[in-house]
C-alpha cells in the first residue's frame, strides 16, 4: 500500500477530533507493557478501528487502542499493540502509525517489544 500525505492527515484529523492534547512523545507498547497506557492521566483512548488507515493487530494481549494522556508531566501518545509483518501486512502499513505520530508532532519515540518462546506453558507478557 502506498500512502499519501492526505492518508496520514485523515488519521491525524480523526485523532485531533477526539482530544485537544498535543503529545510530543510516542510509545509503542508490546504485549507485556500495554497496561502502562491504562495509567495515563487525563487519557483519551481511541480504538484503532476508528482511525482511517490504522492497521489492527491479531496478537493476543494487544488491546488495539491509541491512548493519549499525561505520564510523569509529559503528554504522550501510546500504542497499545501494533501490527506485525507476520500478520500479512506490508511495511508501509506497519509503519503507518509511526508516520501518523510524526504528523501529530511527536519528536521522541520509544519502542518496546516482548521476546517470546515456543513453550506452550509460557504466558503472554
Amino acid at each position: 500500500m502506498n500512502y499519501t500525505h492526505d492518508d496520514y492527515q485523515k488519521a491525524v484529523d480523526v485523532i485531533r477530533q477526539k482530544t485537544t492534547q498535543q503529545p510530543t512523545i510516542g510509545l509503542v507498547l508490546g504485549s507485556g507493557l500495554g497496561s502502562l497506557a491504562d495509567t495515563l492521566a487525563n487519557a483519551t483512548a481511541i480504538p484503532y478501528s476508528e482511525i482511517p488507515g490504522w492497521p489492527t493487530s491479531t496478537v493476543h494481549g494487544h488491546a488495539g487502542r491509541l491512548v493519549i494522556g499525561e505520564l510523569e508531566g509529559h503528554t504522550v501518545v501510546a500504542q497499545q499493540g501494533r501490527a506485525h509483518f507476520y500478520e500479512g501486512y506490508d511495511m508501509q502499513t506497519i509503519t503507518f502509525p509511526i508516520r501518523v505520530m510524526h504528523f501529530l508532532g511527536i519528536n521522541t519515540l520509544i519502542l518496546t517489544n516482548a521476546a517470546g518462546g515456543v513453550d506452550p506453558s509460557y504466558s503472554v507478557g
